[in-house]
């Protein structure tokens, strides 16, 4: 015991608000500044899980599919979508909005504008839009500056892009349509019930039908995704990006155009 009260006398070890020579206790502890974590469930450790890009994407319109052609001669279905008048009308920030994002507009429209939104793009000296979307960013370094033009030569050919856009609305469908059931035998008794759903429950155990049971309804007319399709032309000049496959929605829908998430995105961790 005295050897170890010699040795913390010689000892060199200042700890916090202790002088040089005093006498320390061989349990003493020296503070420490420790930050809590983030709750798991939190706004902030959410977005910081997510997976997010660089920078905003483009707003389009679908303008039909055609076939193309590369070096090697092989025909390949293309969809053409147009790029008109894209430019940044707005910003949100993480002190302001808990994210950071881009709001980009598309084309120009005067007609039926609020006043309300006649003064937001006057605010961003940009011409009124035909329809407004948002790009989520990772950080400020892909807030574009307002005002700014974004061109269809944002994107290069060979990369890979993410297209969002509404699927064709069918109304209201039966199961055989909107589930793909096979439906009822076609004879042995069957009446008036071949493209019928069947039985949808089971018996007084639970005595009830079971959430997400597939069920007639409507189909169609909701926001899709087609991950990594690949940029085969672009052309600012003429306003056009070409990629290779289908993309949701009829001719004139308008789409949303980003760098391809699962291949370009990272987590804000990552970077920490």
């Amino acid at each position: 015991m005295y050897s170890l009260i010699l040795r913390r006398l010689n000892s060199t070890a200042v700890l916090p608000g202790v002088s040089k020579r005093q006498l320390i206790s061989p349990m003493a502890v020296p503070a420490l500044n420790s930050v809590a974590p983030l709750p798991f469930k939190s706004p902030e450790a959410k977005r910081q899980r997510r997976r997010l890009l660089d920078r905003p994407g483009l707003i389009g319109v679908k303008r039909g599919m055609t076939q193309f052609y590369s070096r090697n001669g092989d025909r390949v279905p293309a969809t053409v979508l147009e790029i008109d008048q894209v430019e940044v009308v707005y910003h949100k920030t993480l002190e302001k909005n808990g994210y950071y994002a881009v709001q980009v507009g598309y084309g120009h429209k005067l007609k039926n504008q609020t006043k309300a939104m006649l003064g937001h793009y006057r605010n961003a000296k940009v011409s009124p839009k035909e329809v407004l979307f948002e790009f989520e960013v990772k950080d400020e370094k892909g807030l574009v500056p307002v005002g700014s033009q974004l061109k269809a030569d944002h994107f290069k050919p060979g990369q890979f892009v993410d297209v969002i856009s509404k699927t064709k609305g069918k109304g209201f469908s039966g199961v055989m349509k909107r589930w793909n059931f096979s439906g009822l035998p076609a004879s042995h008794g069957t009446s008036l019930a071949h493209r019928s759903a069947g039985s949808t429950g089971m018996n007084t155990t639970p005595a009830r039908v079971l959430p997400g049971k597939k069920m007639a309804g409507h189909l169609g007319d909701e926001w899709n995704t087609i991950f990594n399709l690949e940029v085969l032309d672009v052309n600012a000049e003429k306003g056009y990006i070409l990629v290779k496959g289908c993309v949701s929605g009829s001719n004139g829908s308008y789409v949303q155009i980003r760098d391809a998430l699962k291949k370009y995105g990272s987590h804000i961790l990552q970077d920490k």
